[in-house]
């Protein structure tokens, strides 16, 4: 075992500080890897303050991960010392269920092992994200980056942009198709940016008046302003597909007027209850509601060759890692533009 710096929270009252961590020795199968860069996700404050239950603690984030390999072992062909990787919101999973076998493991049947807060099997107790130096892993599980990418910015690919990825992927949304992206945070300006190389017709959907400029620079082709009740009516029963990227409950209902017959709204912001949905809504007009959780590695490594071709990346504000608690802040306000990503020299230094 080698003992590395981290950033960790002893509880859920306590403020991310400077702690220290062990990580196992490198088995064959393991890619080591000197962490660059790391993305601040939502989820990570969820967890670090237990908003969901069940954190372990001392709680280190970080599951956005930009490396260089340092090492390889001896199983390990598919990478070597001095590549550019990545790692996600996974570790782990038991590779013999049905999901795994159709490469979704992000939905294991004996659940994904996290990339932080999952059971770590090599040295018990929980596993640490990438708020440290190093982190140490199954070479499964590690991605490769396209190099014209810039690497701070394709962190928050890892999880917003897979979260977001994944369902405009699977539900096919192409060209000629008119796509709703409900929400302009980290997850809605990816979407936007997707659904755009995608060939979509893409309208971003927001509350706020103010984010149309910007949601244009992402890509958007229009901009609908849901608390307009006249501008929803024009939409009314219009849209192939729609992405709901809201992050807290909220009521879906007058979203669901804007699909048309058999159209799907898939949810991939809100872990938590929504709002009760009107049986007639879905009804009148045999419409979905579904939900989309990241992707597998299969796919997430496409994600990340999609974004290589289309020259995409996230729009990012850098930090050094002793301002993580005033950026947790700051999320929490919607104070980012789109997603905050560590520069981890300043952990290191």
């Amino acid at each position: 075992m080698s003992e590395v710096k981290a950033y960790g929270a002893a509880d859920p009252k306590a403020d991310l500080k400077q702690i220290n961590i062990e990580r196992r020795e490198v088995t064959p199968r393991d890619v080591k890897i000197k962490i660059t860069y790391c993305g601040v996700c939502h989820s990570d404050i969820h967890t670090v303050r237990n908003d969901w239950g069940g954190s372990k603690y001392p709680v280190v984030p970080g599951h956005e991960i930009i490396g260089k390999v340092l090492e390889v072992g001896s199983e390990v062909s598919d990478f070597k010392v001095g590549d550019t990787v990545g790692v996600g919101c996974m570790v782990d999973s038991c590779r013999e269920c049905e999901s795994c076998k159709h490469d979704l493991e992000q939905f294991c049947e004996q659940g994904m092992v996290g990339t932080y807060n999952g059971k770590d099997k090599h040295l018990g107790g929980h596993t640490y994200g990438g708020y440290s130096e190093e982190i140490i892993v199954d070479k499964y599980y590690v991605l490769s980056v396209p190099e014209n990418l810039d690497e701070n910015a394709v962190a928050p690919l890892l999880c917003a942009g897979i979260t977001t990825f994944s369902p405009l992927n699977h539900w096919k949304v192409g060209k000629g198709d008119k796509v709703g992206v409900i929400g302009l945070g980290g997850l809605g300006h990816m979407g936007i940016k997707f659904a755009h190389a995608m060939g979509a017709h893409v309208v971003m959907i927001t509350t706020s008046p103010g984010k149309a400029e910007d949601a244009k620079r992402l890509g958007a082709d229009e901009v609908l302003i849901s608390k307009n009740e006249e501008a929803m009516k024009k939409h009314a029963n219009s849209f192939d597909f729609l992405l709901n990227t809201v992050p807290v409950g909220h009521d879906i209902n007058p979203y669901l007027s804007l699909l048309k017959i058999d159209a799907t709204m898939c949810m991939v912001g809100a872990v938590e209850p929504l709002e009760p949905v009107h049986g007639g809504s879905l009804i009148m007009g045999r419409k979905n509601v579904a939900g989309s959780l990241i992707g597998g590695i299969k796919e997430t490594q496409e994600m990340l060759d999609f974004c290589g071709e289309h020259n995409i990346v996230s729009d990012i504000e850098m930090i050094d890692i002793n301002t993580i608690n005033d950026a947790y802040d700051r999320v929490v306000n919607g104070d980012v533009k789109y997603r905050f990503v560590i520069d981890m020299e300043s952990l290191r230094n």
